[in-house]
């Protein structure tokens, strides 16, 4: 997609003011019993709708670019996309750092391999890291080859990538978890469909998930005496694994896209 970026960053006339190579503000660090405190409510002046709506328009043409080639501003646009509607002045920062780190990236590319075609899922979450106590779930789908214990992933290109907020107020990060390995299981039903229709038998779906007590929930091999709290229709996880649609592993965190 040469040249895409600097069509959109003539579109809405925005000039680099630095180099940005992150594109979202991170989270201020936490130590002790503050790292479980969910983080402050946006408390600067509100725009006007004028204001709102270019903010709609530059995410709605950044998020096409995003979702073929640019999966890292995910993240940053499905936060905005979750605040436009009541945007705000740091809503706008947020924007900005965005078309700032489009322009000092403006090419991103995907390398694609050809593989055995079976789907591999990486899930994971982000616990009490958005707004309102909301938690932030994540998935990485590539077309791949079946994982092997104690051996290095062979990854591939993405086809597919979720980034976004949970609906529920997740009570620990096994909740959380576990609410990740659920969405990223209803996204990965539809693609191994469409897969066997393709001609691609899918053997169980490999998903990576770096929480054992998710994995172990959904493996059935934990005592779930202290799940009873969480989300109910979490647990629909487990049936599939029982029914060997999919094979939840524990990975630790770092083999974790």
């Amino acid at each position: 997609m040469s040249g895409y970026i600097k069509k959109l960053l003539q579109r809405f006339q925005h000039e680099l003011r630095k180099a940005q190579h992150s594109p979202y503000k991170c989270a201020p660090k936490a130590y002790g019993k503050d790292a479980q405190l969910p983080l402050p409510l946006d408390e600067s002046p509100k725009i006007d709708k004028k204001r709102v709506t270019r903010i709609q328009q530059i995410i709605g043409a950044i998020l096409y670019y995003a979702r073929c080639v640019d999966i890292t501003l995910l993240m940053s646009l499905s936060t905005i996309a979750h605040e436009q509607t009541k945007a705000t002045e740091n809503t706008e920062l947020s924007v900005t750092q965005i078309l700032d780190y489009c322009a000092t990236h403006p090419n991103a590319k995907i390398r694609f391999r050809a593989s055995a075609m079976i789907l591999n899922i990486h899930s994971d979450a982000s616990y009490l890291n958005a707004p309102n106590a909301r938690s932030r779930i994540g998935g990485h789908y590539f077309l791949g080859w079946l994982p092997i214990d104690n051996q290095p992933i062979k990854l591939n290109g993405a086809i597919h990538v979720i980034s976004t907020i949970l609906k529920f107020v997740a009570a620990s990060a096994a909740e959380a978890e576990l609410g990740a390995l659920f969405v990223n299981a209803k996204e990965g039903c539809i693609i191994r469909l469409i897969l066997h229709e393709l001609g691609h038998p899918q053997p169980p779906t490999p998903i990576h998930c770096d929480n054992s007590t998710a994995a172990g929930i959904a493996n059935n091999t934990v005592k779930r005496q202290r799940s009873r709290s969480m989300e109910m229709r979490y647990f629909w996880v487990a049936d599939q694994v029982e029914r060997k649609q999919f094979d939840v592993k524990w990975h630790p965190g770092q083999e974790n896209l």
